[in-house]
């Protein structure tokens, strides 16, 4: 006759494994909102950028078209996050934060999660329909994220260089794609920019133990991505200069731009600082934490938006 300690253990193996109960409908919505990191849309505002520099914000329109290339972006960049943690939902779940993503959690099964990436690529691609401009960028920014995802993001160097492109594609969909003509030494200040955010990135996770998370922070010394922030928040500031300077600038905008230079110094400054004390990983949360960064932002809209000096 079994003890009834060995009857537990035998019942236990011919059992079968219970399945995870399903969400109750409202939990599964909210699951499925935070699968697609709206917070995360805020990298789309570059998208705007051309409409905001060329000051062709009374032009209705235009404002459509932009808004369209905006919502593009943020079906596309959300489809892709589904993707991304799809990928890495078993590395996620050993991952102190990130374990709590619904997918690495089980909150959200990857059925609907497919289901949903699917509805967001539609939704993308009826917002850019007739622009074919906008829909060539939306191919290119889908086919290098998922060429990052499968196995591009363990590559040092071209890793950043593709988030980076992500900036770039947005900023010509806000530009070309909507027929706004974009300045050379914008675009140059956009790319760096994006590239400074990228290496910070990679920077403020390197002060975590994360070598099953980002194998390839093991291609990146300290001193290296030192470096690297070091080259881009250079070349970013050097090439905002030129552009606040610049002829067509000024014809633009007077000398207001003039004026902000500081303003983004202090600003890239501060952020550089943050990613040192090991914040960085999400720019677009640490961004907006930041009060003394916020307040940059603020005064840059006012000397922006403000009277002709």
């Amino acid at each position: 006759m079994l003890e009834p300690d060995r009857v537990k253990v035998v019942y236990a193996r011919i059992s079968p494994t219970p399945t995870p109960s399903p969400l109750p409908p409202m939990r599964l919505l909210l699951s499925l909102v935070a699968l697609m990191r709206p917070h995360q849309w805020l990298k789309n505002a570059f998208v705007f950028a051309g409409l905001v520099f060329s000051e062709t914000w009374g032009d209705g329109p235009m404002i459509v078209k932009v808004l369209k290339a905006f919502g593009a972006f943020c079906c596309f960049s959300s489809m892709v996050y589904i993707f991304n943690d799809w990928q890495d939902r078993a590395s996620d779940a050993r991952h102190p934060v990130k374990r709590l993503r619904p997918l690495a959690s089980g909150a959200v099964q990857p059925l609907p999660a497919f289901l949903l990436a699917l509805l967001l690529l539609g939704g993308g691609l009826a917002l850019a329909a007739g622009n074919l401009s906008l829909l060539l960028l939306l191919g290119i920014y889908l086919v290098l994220n998922l060429a990052y995802s499968w196995r591009l993001k363990q590559v040092p160097v071209v890793d950043v260089s593709i988030l980076a492109s992500g900036f770039m594609l947005r900023l010509l969909a806000g530009t070309m794609a909507v027929g706004i003509p974009p300045s050379r030494w914008l675009l140059l200040a956009g790319l760096f920019i994006a590239l400074f955010l990228g290496f910070s990135k990679r920077k403020a996770e390197s002060f975590h133990d994360q070598a099953d998370q980002r194998a390839v922070l093991e291609h990146y010394p300290p001193a290296l991505l030192d470096m690297f922030m070091a080259v881009t928040m250079t070349a970013s500031l050097m090439t905002y200069g030129l552009f606040a300077t610049s002829p067509e600038a000024q014809q633009q905008h007077g000398n207001r731009l003039v004026y902000s230079v500081p303003i983004v110094v202090f600003a890239m400054l501060r952020y550089a600082y943050q990613v040192h004390k090991g914040r960085g990983e999400d720019v677009s949360r640490d961004l907006l934490r930041d009060p003394w960064i916020l307040l940059a932002l603020a005064v840059w809209l006012l000397i922006f938006l403000g009277r002709r000096f």
